[in-house]
This record gives C-alpha cells, structure tokens and sequence, in this order.
C-alpha cells in the first residue's frame, strides 16, 4: 500500500514531523525494534491473555495506578462515537473500553483473540457483541465500520503493519483509526524512572493479583521494545492511513494516535 501523508502532527496536542526525508530510517527503526526478543507467536500470546483473564481489569487498575481509566477516557472522546456508528474495538479483552463506546449510541462490536477474554467479557457485558478475530486476519467485510480502535493491543499483534492494513480495509472510506497504545515518555529523566518501574515495580504488584508471572514480564519487555510516537505515526502512514496525528497522555507513558482512511 502506497503512502498517503507526507506529515504528522505531534506536540502534546499536535506537532509536525519535519523531515520527511527520515521516514525511512524510522520505519527501518521500527520494524527492527518489532522483531527484537519479544515473541509473538498468536498462539502464545492468546494462551498468556486466556490465563490472565479473570483478574485482568483489576491488575491494570493497580499497575497503571487508575490511570487507564483517564486514557480510555481519551479514547472515546476521540472516536467521538454517535448514535448508530458502527465500531471496532479491536483487542477488546473483557470489553472495559467498548461499553463505554456502546454507551454513546454507537453499534460496537468487540473483537479479540482470547477466547479467555471473551468469555470473562460475556459475564461482565452481555449486552456486548463479542467476536472472535485476529487483528492479522480480520473476519469482516471491507469498509464495515465507521470506525475503528485499539487500546494496549496493538503491541501483541505478531505484524503490526498487517494488522494495520487490515484495520484500513474494513473501515468505510472517511472512517477513522484510534489507537491507545504505551509509548516513551518525553521527559528524559521521568523515561528512566518509568523504565525502571516496568523493570521491577510492575511484577511485583501484578504478581499481588495474578499468578502468571511470564504474563507481566513480557508485558514490561513489550513496552520496553514499542517503536515510539514518531516510529509508530510514519508506520500508519506507510500502510495508507491518512491525516496521522497523535498526542501524549501523562507524558508519553500513553500515546493517542488518530488516523483517516481517505476517501
């Protein structure tokens, strides 16, 4: 797919790259950064969320210290969802971030690749439309939805830029892309800190409430080894995302990225 903006907005609410010319070496960046340790074998990564499943909302509460409430927050506010949209939420999990959008109006649908997740969703959300999917592979038909979101999920995808592309054909022509995914803080000595909390502090409280330990550990070493802001926005660019922009949440811990499929 061939790129369709030369730009994107980055500052805290909105800032442009100015040097198309090193898109290139971003991407190469990126796509190095990807393929670095973590593995992402589907199966293995759906077995890890099946296992996590019947605490998972607790533990990302404690972990994130109440913050991901505040960032799926942001989410809804930038799909902006009205009164019969039809919505994605990919890497649903248990359904926290698509009720919320359904409470809106809109027509959600939440997709994931746990059948572990799904099943603990069906308990909390029955009203929900769970759905079976891999964001590599998706089960729709092209331009199906208005819109399209993805909160901490798009990190555990196997091909980012495939899972990209997929999201690209199943949202209508003018349809947007909102992604929440962690990110690098932009203050140098908070970014140590930070790091040092993914390191040590976040298995020692998810182990307070979760058994699997392997599970946090690679959701530290995933973090760890996600392109950043800019490494990210010039990856939805070369997939044919247009009107890329993205801003930070608490620093850069989080970043919101938005996207247009064109017309």
């Amino acid at each position: 797919m061939t790129k369709k903006a030369s730009s994107t907005k980055a500052k805290q609410q909105a800032t442009q790259v100015e040097n198309p010319e090193t898109q290139d070496q971003v991407l190469a960046e990126a796509a190095e950064t990807l393929a670095e340790h973590v593995d992402k074998t589907p199966e293995r990564v759906a077995s890890m969320f099946d296992s996590i499943a019947e605490r998972y909302d607790l533990t990302n509460d404690l972990m994130t210290f109440g913050w991901d409430r505040v960032w799926r927050r942001a989410v809804r506010q930038a799909v902006y969802p009205q009164p019969g949209d039809q919505i994605l939420d990919l890497a649903a999990g248990t359904g926290t971030s698509s009720k919320h959008l359904a409470a809106w109006g809109a027509d959600v649908t939440a997709c994931d690749f746990s059948e572990g997740m799904l099943a603990r969703g069906r308990e909390l959300h029955p009203d929900l439309n769970f759905v079976w999917g891999d964001a590599m592979d998706l089960p729709f038909e092209d331009n199906s939805f208005d819109a399209v979101t993805i909160s901490f999920g798009l990190r555990n995808v196997a091909d980012t830029k495939k899972a990209m592309s997929e999201m690209l054909r199943v949202v209508r022509p003018g349809g947007k892309l909102v992604i929440c995914e962690f990110s690098r803080p932009v203050f140098s000595p908070f970014r140590a800190a930070y790091d040092a909390y993914l390191k040590t502090m976040l298995q020692v409280i998810s182990r307070t409430v979760q058994e699997n330990g392997e599970a946090y550990s690679y959701l530290a070493d995933s973090i760890l080894q996600w392109p950043d802001q800019d490494g990210l926005a010039h990856m939805l660019m070369e997939t044919g995302w247009e009107d890329v922009e993205y801003r930070n949440l608490t620093g850069g811990i989080v970043a919101l990225h938005r996207a247009v499929k064109g017309a």
